[in-house]
């Protein structure tokens, strides 16, 4: 994400000073959380709805396991999940399809009624590779319009995401 980020700027990061670089930012991050974040509009009362219907949701994440149980609490969202996975908690991460079926086996189901939701050509393949639905919504951290990504639905308004799960799994 550095070198990414370092390369927009016209000046590329020198391979021998990114692993510091990288060790820093986390330092920084790890200290401001979620200092600038916020759920997107939408999430927290689609989560509350999910909640009531009795859905079991969780996360899965390439976040290093250490950050997304800082930020979650941060953001009042994990009392949502019952699962929470972050990159380093399995010996895989995403896109592979062992994380997915270990997240939806510690929620007590075995992927029938599963879908995926997230933002980016990851989340695609890793559901692809789950053999699950997918939804992704429009914004978020990927550069690549989510419309080309080969998701079966995408939204801009979080809070259609129940119509839409429904409307897969019908």
């Amino acid at each position: 994400m550095l070198a990414a980020a370092m390369s927009m700027t016209g000046a590329p990061a020198d391979p021998s000073r990114l692993e510091r670089l990288v060790d820093e930012f986390i330092v920084h991050y790890r200290g401001h959380i979620a200092a600038e974040s916020r759920p997107f509009p939408g999430v927290v009362e689609t989560l509350n709805g999910f909640a009531r219907e009795g859905a079991r949701m969780a996360v899965l994440t390439n976040k290093p396991q250490e950050l997304t149980d800082l930020l979650l609490p941060a953001l009042d969202l994990a009392r949502y999940f019952r699962a929470i996975h972050g990159g380093g908690r399995l010996g895989a991460v995403k896109p592979d399809a062992r994380v997915f079926h270990q997240v939806v086996a510690e929620l007590g189901g075995r992927g029938r009624g599963a879908v995926m939701i997230g933002d980016s050509r990851t989340d695609v393949a890793t559901a692809r590779a789950a053999e699950v639905p997918v939804i992704l919504v429009s914004y978020g951290y990927t550069p690549e319009p989510a419309e080309t990504l080969g998701a079966d639905r995408v939204t801009a308004d979080f809070a259609a995401i129940p119509r839409l799960v429904k409307e897969l799994l019908a």
